[in-house]
């Protein structure tokens, strides 16, 4: 696999995704396209229907004599056709007469791809639940935890942790939502022939389309030209979008998890080893994993639109690199996706150094709320301006926020020591972040038992 891989890897669940990767998979995916392809024409008549049934029996990896199909693949120097012939030597001589028939090898690569992608795509889908019901849990448990709201690098307003772990939440349910709505483009079933125009097959060939897709559970193309790319690189760059939303996650914690900040830590297990030279190191394996894995995603756009954009009805030069970049891009997503679920079930929290680094500015964090209070008496520009100049005396001359506003006589006279005490609060001005925290996580819940829903009807229609 070409992801990028650390110690980490070995550790975490992949769900059965990389075996689906590996070539047998592939091999065994072309047989069961030919399989498909064979029992949509024995049916509809376009080859003997006793033919169909046995190349469907015989559609079995085992059956395939990899070392005759490599000493042809020497000989012949094509791809696709030393697979068809060790395929056609598996079966009887008259079977074997109606392997392949009417199709082209794209045909049966690209389907075959479209069949592995969409079972590595659900299994990308169980991570995205997983991930979202983890910072539920998180958002749930931290709906209330004041922490420095931060823009620009600096403080700006406090806002509670759960309501920074709902906005995570919200684009992870639109990329859940996002990966439902590419499907019916990108998966797949192709039977068009050598330029995808029906031409050694015609009308009955879109019948036979048709019921490979029904067979595959793909959708048939509308027109199945092998030249059409733009459902590979939607795809791609829907999972960049997904990569992305994680890899703000990760880097979220690889930053405040820096001793200066020490708000959230990465799961630990004793034993783990850090550094061959510094003993005391306990480094943040997967957010560096996941923002590595999502930095090399991303630069996989680029290459997939030039390529696309290839003359004629065909060409293997975009086939070869569509192959490829497919490929990297689900191994890449795969890591990414491993790492964030072991991450946002296992994040800790430190609701004391939250607390501590949303007063470090000692009430200064608070002034948008002041000047809100004293807006309704003078104005809010002038409002602003009061305290701006306040707000900037206390960071330039070091004295004490809380001093320069208890000595000011317009404020003194507008409020009482105790309610000034208060506006300083972290705590008094997070707005709603409790209540948009407590709605995103309702919102979460029911977009995943709606998914749920959805994917048991398809199992059981």
């Amino acid at each position: 696999m070409r992801a990028l891989y650390d110690s980490k890897s070995k550790t975490l669940d992949d769900k059965g995704i990389k075996q689906l990767l590996k070539s047998e998979e592939k091999y065994q995916a072309w047989l069961q396209v030919e399989a498909a392809l064979a029992q949509a024409q024995g049916e509809l008549g376009v080859i003997p229907q006793d033919a169909a049934k046995k190349i469907v029996a015989q559609a079995q990896i085992e059956n395939i004599d990899f070392e005759k199909m490599d000493e042809i693949y020497r000989k012949v120097g094509h791809g696709f056709v030393p697979f068809l012939k060790v395929f056609v030597m598996a079966c009887d001589e008259e079977s074997g007469k109606y392997i392949h028939y009417g199709a082209t090898t794209q045909n049966i690569q690209q389907t075959a791809q479209n069949l592995l992608m969409k079972k590595i795509h659900q299994q990308f889908l169980a991570y995205i639940v997983e991930i979202i019901e983890n910072l539920n849990l998180l958002a749930e448990k931290h709906a209330d935890t004041v922490m420095a709201g931060r823009t620009h690098g600096k403080h700006a307003i406090p806002i509670t942790y759960g309501y920074k772990v709902s906005v995570w939440i919200s684009e992870l349910v639109m990329s859940l939502e996002r990966m439902q709505e590419v499907e019916k483009r990108v998966f797949t079933a192709m039977m068009g022939g050598a330029v995808g125009a029906f031409n050694s097959t015609g009308e009955i060939g879109i019948a036979v389309q048709k019921r490979v897709a029904e067979i595959l559970d793909l959708e048939p193309m509308m027109i199945p030209s092998r030249n059409i790319s733009s459902p590979k690189i939607e795809y791609i760059n829907t999972l960049q979008l997904l990569a992305n939303n994680v890899h703000k996650i990760a880097e979220e914690v690889f930053q405040t998890s820096i001793e200066e900040f020490g708000e959230v830590a990465e799961g630990f297990t004793n034993g783990t080893v850090g550094s061959s030279t510094m003993p005391h190191k306990i480094n943040p394996k997967l957010s560096k994993g996941i923002i590595a894995n999502a930095q090399m995603l991303y630069s996989l756009s680029a290459v997939t639109y030039c390529s696309a954009a290839r003359p004629f009805e065909a060409d293997s030069t975009s086939n070869m690199l569509f192959d490829g970049v497919m490929n990297q891009a689900l191994e890449l997503m795969t890591e990414i996706l491993m790492r964030a679920e072991e991450l946002s079930r296992t994040l800790t929290i430190d609701e004391e150094r939250m607390r501590i680094n949303a007063e470090l500015n000692h009430g200064l964090d608070n002034s948008e709320y002041i000047m809100m209070q004293i807006a309704p008496h003078i104005g809010k520009d002038q409002a602003h301006e009061l305290i701006y100049d306040l707000a900037i005396e206390a960071e330039l001359t070091k004295k004490s926020y809380r001093e320069l506003l208890l000595s000011n006589a317009m404020i003194r006279n507008l409020f009482s020591d105790e309610e000034i005490e208060g506006m300083l609060k972290p705590e008094n001005y997070t707005g709603l972040s409790t209540q948009l925290t407590k709605e995103m996580v309702y919102e979460a819940r029911t977009a995943i038992s709606k998914f749920q829903q959805k994917t048991k009807e398809r199992v059981y229609v």
